[in-house]
Parts: C-alpha cells; sequence; structure tokens
C-alpha cells in the first residue's frame, strides 16, 4: 500500500540530511509504527508522503502511484493528521468539515453525519470550534482524515495532549479503522507503549537513515531480558556487560544459554548489590533503544534506568 525507495532529502544549510536514501514499506491493512527521536527524519518522511516536501532523490507511492509524479491522484486515497490540525475557530465543527471536505469535492452529509458520530463528537458539533477541548479537536481532526473514505490513514502524534481515557479510547477507533475497514495506517508517536499495544511493525529513524524495519516483536532474537534494579548501577552495568550482556534501559538482555542461576551467583559474586533480578520479556521499548541509542533527554518517553 505503502512505499519508499531510496528517498534522500537535505535543507538548505542543513549539514547532514534529513533523509538519507531511506525505504520502507506497509502493507495494506497493517498498522505501522514510524519512530524516531526529535529530528530522526519522521515529519519529513510525512511531508514526502504527502507531497509536501519534494525530495532531492527517490520516490514514495500509495496505492503504486506516485506521490511525485502524480500527488493528486496518490493522495486522494490519503487521510492524515499531520502536525498541529488547522481549524476555523470561529465555525462550528460542521461546517470547518463542510468547507476542508469542499476542497475534494465534498461528501455525502449522511457521510459527515455517520463519521461525526462514530469520533463522538455529535453532540458539539455545531458549536464553534473556539470552544472546543483538546481532546474534541483531535475527534474533529479524525473526523476531517476519515470523510475522503480513504485507504491509508497518516496520523503524526494524534495522542498529544490526550488524557489516559482518550489515549485508550483513540487505540481503540483505530484498531476498529484497521479491523472494519480494512485500513492502512502509519502512526508517528513518541508513546512507545501506544505503539508497542497499536502496531503491527515499527520502522525506526536515525539521524535520517533508516535503522530498523520489522515486527514489534522483532526484539527476541535468541536472547533473554532480565529486569535487573541495583543500588550500585555503574557497577552492575559493567559487569553485566563483562558478563556477555547488553542493557537497554532497566533491561539486560543475556544469550539464552545463559543459565540465570549462574548469572545471578556470578553478579552477587562480583560485588553488584542487586534488589531485583527477574526474567522479563522484551518490549519496544528494549528495541528502540537497541537501534537508536536514545536517551530520555532526546524526547521519546522510555522507562527507568537500572537503578
Amino acid at each position: 500500500m505503502l512505499q519508499f525507495n531510496c528517498v534522500s532529502k537535505r535543507f538548505p544549510g542543513a549539514v547532514k540530511p534529513a533523509l538519507d536514501e531511506v525505504s520502507f514499506s506497509v502493507g495494506k491493512g497493517r498498522i505501522c509504527g514510524l519512530l524516531g527521536h526529535n529530528g530522526a527524519g519522521k515529519s519529513t518522511a510525512l511531508g514526502v508522503l504527502l507531497g509536501m516536501i519534494h525530495p532531492d532523490s527517490g520516490e514514495a507511492f500509495i496505492g503504486g502511484v506516485s506521490v511525485q509524479q502524480s500527488r493528486e491522484a496518490a493522495v486522494s486515497r490519503v487521510g492524515a493528521i499531520f502536525e498541529a490540525p488547522a481549524f476555523y475557530d470561529y465555525l462550528s465543527g460542521w461546517r470547518n468539515l463542510k468547507v476542508l471536505t469542499a476542497y475534494s469535492g465534498g461528501v455525502p452529509e449522511s457521510l459527515m453525519r455517520e463519521t461525526v458520530a462514530w469520533v463522538g463528537l455529535e453532540k458539539r458539533i455545531f458549536d464553534r470550534v473556539s470552544t472546543y477541548s483538546h481532546g474534541m479537536r483531535q475527534r474533529l481532526a479524525l473526523a476531517q482524515a476519515l470523510l475522503p473514505e480513504p485507504e491509508l490513514l497518516i496520523l503524526d502524534e494524534p495522542t498529544d495532549g490526550l488524557d489516559p481515557g482518550g489515549i485508550v479510547e483513540f487505540r481503540h477507533q483505530v484498531l476498529e479503522l484497521r479491523d472494519r475497514l480494512g485500513l492502512t495506517v502509519l502512526l508517528s508517536s513518541h508513546l512507545l507503549t501506544e505503539v508497542e499495544q497499536i502496531c503491527d511493525e515499527v520502522v525506526i529513524l536515525q539521524g535520517g537513515c533508516k535503522v530498523y524495519e520489522g515486527a514489534v516483536s522483532g526484539f527476541q532474537d535468541g536472547r533473554k531480558f532480565y529486569r535487573i534494579d541495583s543500588e550500585n548501577d555503574k557497577l552492575t552495568r559493567k559487569l553485566c556487560t563483562d558478563l556477555g550482556g547488553e542493557v537497554f534501559g532497566d533491561k539486560v538482555a543475556f544469550p539464552v544459554e545463559k543459565n540465570p542461576a549462574d548469572l545471578l551467583t556470578a553478579l552477587v559474586a562480583k560485588g553488584a548489590r542487586l534488589s531485583r533480578f527477574a526474567p522479563e520479556a522484551g518490549s519496544l521499548e528494549t528495541l528502540y533503544l537497541q537501534f537508536s541509542q536514545s536517551t530520555p533527554e532526546s524526547g521519546v518517553e522510555t522507562g527507568a534506568q537500572i537503578r
């Protein structure tokens, strides 16, 4: 459904390219998470896909149609929440939808009403947007994205600013769109736990380069993960590395053949003051840290460090 073929883009005056020969694909009916710290190239990639940014080389395709060669035909298959949704605050939500859908030829009122009800805005749709909460604006943005009846839905930080209840509701809505309508979804987010619960696969960008493409569960790879809490963190990390482990946030991966009893005995014998040593399933956070070597300061929400 979606293909990026060796896409490169360097903005004027930039030291490094925003995208450097990035290639990936997303099959029909799949939900793909696009991950990376701030400046990794996510927004540039979405801009290229929507035809808002012209690449220096390479090409993006939607449903087999080139965005660069036939933008109108390609993006007619797309609904998007990209960057901050912009609405006319002095108009009602309903009037905003009428105006914005008119740019693409308009849609039947019956479809508008059905979509408004599905996103849960039917009680406020005739109120001015200036009176809407952030969550209501996100609902209106989702309604706008769905009204072209797209085959591909692009969501750029769609849960930004939502409360926990709103995030859970949005997650269920996206999964229903995939299951009920067969939509393909490309989702960019900093919330790794949400991406893990909703996505079939992920693409990780770092410094404009693709560093991982594959299943969310792709981190298993013949290793076993342990959650380790320690009173002497620095020494414990070194000992784990000396014993053949890799540290990812508050987890350590050891080769599966390593006996956990032997590992625990060796760590304690060499001076590690452990308060926890427990087997734990891998996570998207682990995968992200492995390929991006990100830190909490990068703007990505990860877990605590070994302590």
